[in-house]
This record gives C-alpha cells, structure tokens and sequence, in this order.
C-alpha cells in the first residue's frame, strides 16, 4: 500500500500531453466522469497499465499504483481489492499490456471473478514502444513488426478479449465492447462504463469493457481519418456490444 499515491492536488491541473487525436484520454475522462457520478472518486485506485495508457498520470485525482509491472495490472487490482475490499479498484490498460503480455493475468482475474472492473483501450499496436503488432492489429494491417500487413496465415487472428472472457467464466458479471470515434458511440461506450461500476458496488464479480481506440500517430492516418477507419474496418472485425450481461 505504500505504493499507492494520491494526487487530489492536481484535480485542476491540465491534462495530459498526448499525441494529437490519440483516444486514451477521452476513454479515461469518461470511466473519471462516472466515477465522479458515481461518487466513487475519493474511494477508487487504479492500477495503471504500462503503455500509452500512463499518459493521463499527471491528470488523476484519485489513488492509484503509478505503474505496475508490465501486464500485470489485472494481478495488483486483485490484491488491492481483496486487502481493501471496501475500495474501489480498477484497471486502465492498452491492449499490448492487458492482452498480450498481461492475457495471463486478465484471464485468470476472470477465472477467479475478481471483484475488480478492467477497462482497456485497444488501438491495436504497442504504442509507446514504436507501433508493433497486437494481437488486435487488423489483418493486413502495417505496423512496425508487420511492414508489409498482418498475415493471419503466420501470426494467428486477431484476439476478441471480451468474448474470450466470456467463455473462460461465463459467470462473470459483465463484459462490453464499445468505441469513441462518434457521439452516439460516446454515449453508448459511457453507459458501458457505468455498468462495470455499478457491478463492483453491487459486488457482483469480475467487470471487462474493451474500447476501441485510435492511434493517429502509429497507423499513419488523421485523427478524421482514424474515425473513418474505425467505422469502416475496425467495427466489422470487432462487433460493438455487451456479450454478457449483467443478471444473465
């Protein structure tokens, strides 16, 4: 517990400095949006993910472990909440850390249905380290490790982490996918947001909303542009929706 560090101080501090269109930071205003509505700030800690995740650091007002191992995040909220079972305890991870290098961790979070909420934001490259491949990187797509496009045929599909979820523990108590790249989408993924929450209060058990984030910088493409290709290539690959529940 000596790790966790509150920053209260820097509630009216800027935010963070982040590439430009780069879609971390609105997925985390919202989940602190719903905190604050849900009167969750002054009792949450967050377990933070290593990645471009960490940007928002200097942005939080709430406790948090600056920086976990890498992948790990799903691991230090377990211990967080179960020593601390009257917190509120979430993780904010890219999908490099949650769901490649950290997929042991999140998964075996599920198995156990920790009383923790995971909320990850995919943009389907290792951002902060160059822009290599993910286990979301799209088919055919170019990244740093795949210059001539994802071969599917060599590197395996792409990982749908919330439906994986589903089928190691059906009996967890939600899991959602949603994205940022229109208003109604906004709206939508906050809602999902909520329902993650609202489940940990309720102690109802483990809680996965995946986002589906852009990276302007690492796919080569303007933030309108990022919106367009979400629509038009990342949707059809990763279907928006809730694929469990809550009380199913």
């Amino acid at each position: 517990m000596e790790d966790i560090v509150r920053l209260s101080h820097l509630i009216d501090a800027p935010a963070p400095t982040a590439c430009p269109g780069c879609g971390h930071l609105l997925f985390f205003r919202l989940i602190r949006e719903v905190l604050d509505e849900l009167d969750l700030t002054e009792k949450a800690i967050h377990a933070n993910g290593i990645g471009c995740t960490g940007v928002h650091r200097a942005w939080q007002n709430h406790g948090y472990v600056p920086l976990t191992a890498h992948g790990r995040a799903a691991a230090v909220a377990t211990g967080i909440k179960r020593t601390n079972p009257d917190a509120f305890v979430y993780t904010f991870q890219g999908d490099g850390d949650a769901a490649v290098i950290g997929l042991a961790e999140t998964l075996n979070a599920a198995y156990r249905n920790e009383n923790i909420c995971v909320f990850i934001s995919t943009n389907a490259v290792f951002g902060l380290t160059g822009g290599q491949m993910s286990w979301a990187t799209l088919p055919g797509q170019k990244t740093t490790t795949s210059p001539l496009g994802r071969d599917c045929s060599t590197t395996g599909a792409p990982l749908h982490v919330p439906e994986l979820i589903t089928q190691v523990n059906p009996g967890i108590a939600y899991a959602a996918r949603g994205t940022i790249n229109s208003p109604k989408h906004i709206i939508q993924l906050k809602r999902m947001i909520r329902n993650a929450m609202e489940a940990q209060i309720n102690n109802e058990g483990y809680s996965i909303v995946e986002c589906m984030s852009v990276c302007p910088n690492n796919w080569h493409l303007t933030p309108l542009q990022c919106r367009e290709h979400v629509e038009n290539k990342v949707i059809p690959e990763f279907p928006l929706g809730e694929f469990k529940k809550r009380g199913e």
